[in-house]
């Protein structure tokens, strides 16, 4: 840990380790001419058995000619969409887009036609590379719809079919590409309800990523599993981009099945392990039930939301060791702050760590912007060479974001403690993180407004003992209009949005509590429901 005695909530960026600004290319042959038989990538397949490997040097032999096959398809620069689950050729697309001087454009497979269309719309993909069925869902038809008369139609390739995949790969060279070049668009929402595309160098994402699993203690042939996605940044940026940038293995779990993976940690004695707090009770559970031996684990990684204390307790139990949390966003490739393995008691239970390498965090008013005193409450707020280029074709929403002296609000709420620690205390936006996933209301609302029977609605995150988090919507009914089900509310939603943005309560009110300004209180919603007042006899 870094030896602290901050006199206000500023931490300045932390030289620790060293700093170089490379391409995601350069890195990839780094870690070849170093140790080119090492193994690099182990898929982990539905039934937790392993298939495919590749060493790092067959690993760049498979990134290079997937990098030559993008490039004799398309200029430098295209962005190109990439929708799949977690597979090798997720990877290979990655990387190989790098060393084409491309971008790749994230999508989740879970998403709807619409909600895809949008992203291809928005970002100006002029491909769609996909997986041909992801848990049982083919994606074709919805890929077909989504880019039905855009340019992202002239190229829609089946990455499991090596042939396409690969087409071309005698034909096309790799490009010059360079550190501070945007090699990734990741796709988040705003309390505007429009996705936001975030764009991303290739420093950015490496230098960070590789900082962080150092701080962990990942050491070269040491095994990282994988289960968190990969059109994630916890999957495709920290997970891939931090075990190869140091030296390890990544074993890349395609399906996660818990009782399964804790069978393969078992089996395969992974180092590190990573997952939102929801997988991890779930690997935790299947291990005690089996009888399943995971203690070779050293390292627990977890982020999206704070780790509650009793899965805490047991981790310690299970693995040996205790889970260490990350904090960042999308917009700051992603970490800003991180555990210690040498954390204990308060530091380890109560905060999100100290701030990652090369980087300054300050917590600062919301009002005034200046920085607040040692554990005062304000707005978390970072600045450092790892923060988003910008969002695509959006400079306002940039510039309500990244201030006028760099510093990049979060919208989350903290303090510091004098010696760095960071503590969550709660949000300037009303975003909910359920299991580690990021929803938006405004998103949600913005498409249950389309229904009829629905004059108004309040969206917000109610506690959860499984998801940390999950969806609740207060609504009120169109004058006239027949209440619908909540099953008829579901349909209606599945049909706009992918299943996780769905709500799971649905709570019908005569009115809603307001502010002084007429704004709808949901703070108090979010109270009341998890108090078990599902109306609020004041505002009735």
């Amino acid at each position: 840990m870094y030896q602290l005695e901050l006199k206000e909530a500023y931490c300045p960026a932390q030289a620790d380790l060293p700093y170089r600004e490379r391409t995601i290319e350069e890195m990839l042959r780094e870690q070849v001419e170093q140790r080119p038989d090492a193994p690099a990538l182990r898929e982990m397949l539905a039934d937790g058995s392993i298939g495919r490997e590749w060493t790092y040097a067959e690993l760049l032999r498979d990134a290079e000619r997937c990098g030559r096959a993008l490039a004799s398809r398309h200029p430098a620069g295209t962005r190109i969409a990439i929708m799949g689950g977690n597979c090798p050729e997720w990877i290979m697309v990655q990387l190989g887009a790098a060393m084409a001087g491309l971008a790749i454009v994230t999508v989740n497979p879970s998403f709807i036609a619409r909600e895809v269309r949008y992203v291809l719309e928005q970002s100006g993909s002029g491909a769609v590379y996909y997986q041909p069925t992801v848990r049982g869902a083919a994606l074709r038809p919805i890929v077909d719809e989504a880019a039905a008369g855009l340019p992202a139609s002239d190229y829609i390739i089946d990455i499991e079919d090596h042939g396409d995949l690969f087409a071309g790969d005698g034909d096309g060279t790799l490009r010059d590409n360079a550190p501070h070049d945007v090699v990734m668009i990741q796709y988040t929402s705003g309390t505007t309800g429009f996705p936001k595309g975030v764009l991303l160098h290739q420093h950015g994402l490496l230098q960070s990523n590789q900082d962080l699993f150092v701080r962990w203690g990942l050491e070269p042939g040491m095994q990282v599993m994988c289960p968190f996605p990969l059109f994630h940044t916890a999957g495709s940026a920290a997970s891939v981009l931090g075990t190869l940038s140091n030296g390890g293995t990544l074993l890349l779990v395609s399906v996660f099945d818990p009782v399964a993976v804790a069978k393969a940690i078992e089996r395969e004695r992974p180092e590190m392990l990573g997952g939102v707090a929801t997988m991890i009770f779930a690997i935790i559970e299947a291990a005690r039930a089996t009888g399943t031996d995971v203690s070779c684990v050293k390292i627990v990684i977890s982020g999206g939301a704070m780790v509650p204390p009793e899965l805490n307790r047991a981790a310690q139990d299970t693995f040996g060791v205790p889970i260490l949390i990350v904090y960042g966003q999308t917009e700051t490739s992603p970490a800003i702050t991180a555990a210690w393995p040498t954390d204990t008691g308060a530091d380890l239970i109560d905060t999100i760590g100290q701030p990652c390498s090369h980087m300054e965090v300050a917590i600062r008013n919301p009002q005034t912007g200046g920085v607040c005193q040692i554990d005062e409450q304000g707005e978390i707020c970072m600045r450092g060479y790892n923060m988003m280029v910008g969002y695509n074709d959006n400079p306002e929403a940039t510039a309500e974001t990244i201030d006028k002296d760099g510093w990049l609000h979060t919208g989350d709420l903290g303090k510091m403690s004098a010696s760095g620690y960071v503590k969550i205390t709660g949000r300037v936006k009303e975003m909910i993180i359920r299991g580690g996933e990021n929803l938006f209301p405004a998103e949600i609302e913005a498409a249950m407004l389309e229904h009829p029977a629905i004059a108004e609605i309040a969206v917000a995150g109610v506690p959860d003992e499984n998801w940390g988090e999950i969806v609740a919507a207060f609504m009120r009914l169109t004058e006239g209009a027949k209440r619908p089900s909540d099953d008829d509310l579901k349909i209606f939603i599945r049909e706009r949005l992918s299943p996780q943005k769905t709500p799971t309560h649905w709570v019908w009110l005569n009115e809603f509590p307001l502010t002084g300004s007429g704004k709808i209180q949901k703070f108090q919603l979010a109270e009341s429901f998890a108090k078990g007042e599902l109306v609020v006899p004041s505002f009735t």
